[in-house]
């Protein structure tokens, strides 16, 4: 994996090595980014902050791997405190992020729960007011992706956990932080090219992703007035624990990210810029908007 830092001037096509074979593995749900291999980049030795976050107070779901984590460690080196929510079965990986988060001299909270929960999203938005002082940055990235072939074979229980994951806790946790949030502050929803390419066997998923991307732009509208705005980043094929959980079929993560005109997958760390500049008072005129990082698959 690289190790240069994201100032550094690079062929993208060749700054993270292509799927191999190596990549066909699996893991149980939720699965840990530490037992991955490679295990994926979300920054920890390549971001380098420049304050364009200081004194700011998020919360980032997913935090513990995969882009959330990227998201993270991004936010806190430019100078926020961050509440990490989690699976509590993703417990080691979240210790590695806090580690890394108080190493750049910011607050870390760690509050395990379950986005499925409504109470717990609405506790996590409580607890980041009262720990941090407040929250002006919510990026929600937790998301739950399990290929099946058939629509027969799609259950309404695995459909419902999908929907209550990536959709219920987006407007969960949007609802309870919206109440707290100052002008200024910042929403930062995750969809995919999912949302616009969807693959036949993510049915469930890809349904749940391009409603993201509609929420998110009919409540940027509803908030605009308040000044608090609200974006999306769309990610591409990204190697995180989500593939490799039951996300694509493992003998597709050989040569996974492969059909992207930049020909391989993308890392998280290369997911963290796109948060950072949404959440940043750099794209103070950006909202109702989604970002597509995917490695040039073109979307509308």
């Amino acid at each position: 994996m690289a190790n240069q830092d994201q100032h550094t001037m690079q062929d993208p096509t060749t700054q993270y090595p292509k799927a191999t074979p190596d990549w066909k593995q699996q893991q149980e749900e939720p699965g840990l980014q530490r037992e991955m291999t490679p295990v994926p980049d979300a920054g920890e030795k390549s971001y380098k902050g420049s304050g364009r976050l200081t004194g700011r107070k998020a919360v980032v779901t997913g935090a513990d791997s995969g882009i959330g984590r990227a998201a993270a460690i991004a936010f806190a080196r430019e100078g926020a405190d961050v509440v990490l929510a989690y699976l509590p079965e993703e417990e080691a990986d979240a210790k590695e992020v806090v580690k890394l988060i108080e190493e750049a001299g910011r607050k870390a909270v760690a509050i395990p729960g379950d986005l499925k929960d409504e109470k717990y999203c609405e506790e996590l938005i409580e607890s980041a007011v009262k720990e941090l002082g407040g929250i002006d940055i919510l990026a929600n990235v937790a998301g739950k992706q399990q290929f099946v072939e058939q629509i027969a074979d799609l259950t309404t229980e695995q459909f419902d956990a999908t929907f209550k994951t990536n959709v219920y806790s987006m407007f969960w946790l949007c609802k309870a932080a919206v109440k707290h949030m100052k002008a200024g502050s910042s929403i930062i929803n995750t969809s995919s090219i999912q949302a616009y390419k969807p693959s036949p066997i993510l049915l469930d998923y890809a349904t749940t992703k391009a409603a993201i991307n509609t929420f998110s732009k009919a409540l940027a509208q509803q908030v605009g007035s308040k000044g608090i705005r609200v974006n999306v980043v769309a990610p591409g094929p990204v190697w995180t624990p989500l593939q490799v959980v039951g996300g694509q079929p493992v003998e597709k993560l050989a040569d996974f990210g492969s059909n992207t005109p930049l020909g391989r997958a993308g890392q998280p760390a290369e997911m963290a810029p796109a948060f950072v500049f949404l959440a940043s008072q750099e794209s103070s005129y950006v909202s109702g908007e989604t970002l597509n990082a995917n490695g040039g698959t073109v979307s509308p």
